[in-house]
């Protein structure tokens, strides 16, 4: 294999377009991580995970989790807004809140709350059981606890309790109903907690989640309602309470656009509630800011038109240019960008198992002799005498060819014997003809399809259904190369499936500057350890992960890199066993060994299995509960 520069891996894979400058390949052709962009530090990740297997005796998949990288996009959306405050001479401060459906386990709560000590930076809820994490967590004085989604008396109870414990809660109305609820359990409780009323807007976002928001969104209120809301709050003397009005466009936002449509129709909403005499404090401009998955800055629903600056600079420059125009003060700006502040920090690090073999691979030479029929006689010539110049005729004749063939076997003409030489001879002819279309500069869409059809199927050590559900479920696009190797020339094609018993449960989708890749180049697999990774999956994928075939959570690894550029494994946190995922499926494992055990003396009794082998037998099934859900 040759050797290739860095300047072809990032064409090959794109690591520069998507990877935010947390990610590069280094000198051993290694993929290696950053804890920010132009830190000098940098940890290599094929050195981590061999550290891991040999060391840690840790078994693949692995997620890599880098807290730092967590802080350091907190950093840079706080750093984002304080710049855009100060070049627009925005009077109003910044408050972000981090909403725990982006990502709810409680280290990267935790770390963003740590961090965010120092900017007021507070949490968003959705749901009870959110909120009563978010009950217990460390939050400033000043930070913001941010109830959203639908309500019922519990939820308000709960965000009551709250106010109790000190926290600065704001409970956001959805609908009506839930307004009148919190005045009543106000005025039982003598607990006075902050409001907000999140508007239906008019404008809408763009990319896969452009329906959260416009007139027919599920969320929000008409502004028929929010008058509604002024009224009773006006009727019991609580217009004190509405401290925050809130909108919400829609997640991954591609285009900027966009985004400046809304800013413009929120901040006039919010100007004329305050021109009724209520002094809102917040503006809640919801999630949103996007993630750009493949790269290409573009407004492809995997990608996006904008910086985050210059998210920053066109909401603050907006909402200044509304309020200066209707005469009132700038409020606070809440946002929630959940997605662009987690998804960068985790990496899924699994294994090429092995080929799923198809066609003609692996096959023994085909010898053809004049008793064969016909048809695998002219299949035989086209495969000896394929050249450069007639690559394409002989690949149409051999289609025709496949389609005589099958034709034959159906009428009873030609023996299943017959009909396997004919497919390996169809099979290798169009791999020639691929290879010297590869060769010319013109690009066919035929010969696309046939690289695709002819492409290695590598069997994946994972879940897609688990790790990364959103590729299956809305074909959301995720980085992915192998972590090691990549100072040699890439010169197979593939594309994954994963170890589920499901179709579905495949990856022929990837990244790519100008279009959607349907394979991946990849170096030939000869049975050595292949690692691969998944990038930007710490954004809802973990949440939204299922339980698919049982599989459950992956090994995780937390790494730090210090001061002196050496890495350090905050925490490992064990993947699911077998028992672990029959307690979540309901099965009980006393009843389980109970019932293995009668059936085990049952063959012991019928003379089938002596005393010992069923003993055996029932310590292994007691051991293998504890063995990892994933291939070992």
């Amino acid at each position: 294999m040759k050797n290739i520069t860095l300047e072809e891996v990032i064409q090959t894979y794109g690591v520069e377009n998507w990877g935010a400058g947390y990610f590069e390949v280094n000198r051993k052709g290694h993929l290696a991580v950053r804890p920010a962009e132009g830190d000098s530090r940098s940890v290599d990740v094929k050195e981590l995970i061999d550290d891991l297997i040999d060391t840690r005796r840790l078994q693949l998949p692995i997620l890599l989790r880098f807290p730092q990288i967590l802080t350091n996009q907190l950093k840079k959306v706080q750093r984002a807004f304080q710049d855009a405050s100060r070049e627009f001479s925005y009077a109003g401060g910044h408050y972000g809140v981090f909403p725990m459906k982006v990502n709810p386990r409680r280290e990267v709560v935790e770390e963003f709350l740590r961090e965010g000590s120092k900017y007021n930076f507070g949490v968003e809820c959705g749901s009870k059981a959110e909120l009563y994490a978010a009950l217990s967590l460390e939050q400033t004085p000043e930070s913001l606890l941010i109830c959203n989604g639908f309500k019922d008396e519990t939820f308000i109870n709960l965000a009551l309790l709250g106010v109790q414990v000190g926290k600065r809660v704001i409970i956001v109305v959805e609908k009506l109903n839930e307004l009148k609820m919190i005045i009543r359990r106000s005025q039982e409780t003598g607990i006075r907690p902050g409001i907000g009323i999140r508007a239906k807007l008019y404008s809408k976002g763009s990319g896969k989640w452009a329906s959260s928001g416009g007139e027919s969104a599920k969320f929000g209120l008409t502004p028929s309602e929010m008058l509604e809301c002024i009224r009773l709050l006006r009727e019991f003397q609580m217009t004190d309470l509405l401290k925050l009005l809130h909108f919400h466009i829609g997640s991954q936002i591609t285009d900027i656009k966009r985004v400046k449509a809304a800013m413009k129709e929120a901040a006039r909403v919010y100007s004329k509630i305050r021109q009724m005499h209520i002094d809102v404090e917040f503006l809640d401009i919801g999630g949103g800011m996007g993630v750009d998955y493949d790269g290409s800055k573009t407004t492809f629903e995997s990608s996006v038109n904008y910086t985050i600056q210059e998210f920053a600079n066109d909401v603050v420059y907006t909402i200044k240019s509304v309020c200066d125009d209707e005469n009132v003060p700038e409020p606070n700006l809440v946002t929630e960008s959940g997605r662009v502040m987690t998804a960068y920090h985790a990496v899924f690090v699994t294994s090429i198992r092995d080929e799923i073999e198809t066609f003609a691979d692996d096959q023994p030479e085909v010898n053809v002799d004049e008793d064969d029929p016909q048809v695998i006689v002219e299949l035989k010539a086209l495969y000896d005498d394929i050249n450069a110049k007639n690559y394409r005729e002989y690949y149409h004749d051999a289609l025709d060819h496949k389609d005589e063939l099958h034709t034959q076997f159906n009428l009873g003409l030609i023996s299943l014997e017959d009909r396997a030489k004919g497919e390996v001879l169809f099979w290798e002819v169009c791999a020639r003809a691929s290879k010297f279309a590869k060769t010319t500069k013109v690009q066919e869409e035929e010969f696309d399809d046939l690289k695709k059809i002819l492409a290695s199927k590598y069997l994946c050590n994972f879940s897609v259904f688990r790790s990364v559900p959103d590729h299956w479920a809305i074909d959301q696009l995720f980085p992915i190369m192998p972590i090691h190797r990549l100072n040699e020339q890439p010169t197979d094609y593939a594309t994954f499936v994963d170890i589920t018993c499901d179709s579905d449960g495949h990856i022929d989708k990837f990244v790519d500057l100008k279009d959607v890749k349907e394979v991946l180049e990849l170096h030939p697999f000869n049975g050595d350890p292949y690692y691969i990774a998944i990038f930007l999956v710490g954004a809802y994928q973990e949440v939204m992960g299922n339980n698919h075939n049982l599989f459950g959570r992956p090994n995780e690894a937390h790494v730090i890199i210090d001061t002196d550029g050496r890495y350090h494994l905050k925490k490992i946190v064990q993947g699911s066993r077998v028992g672990d995922m029959l307690q979540a499926a309901r099965y009980d494992k006393g009843q389980a060994w109970e019932s293995m055990q009668r059936m085990i003396n049952a063959r012991v009794v019928g003379g089938l299995l002596d005393a010992g082998e069923g003993d055996s037998l029932m310590k292994q099934y007691q051991a293998d509960i504890n063995r990892y859900t994933y291939l070992e």
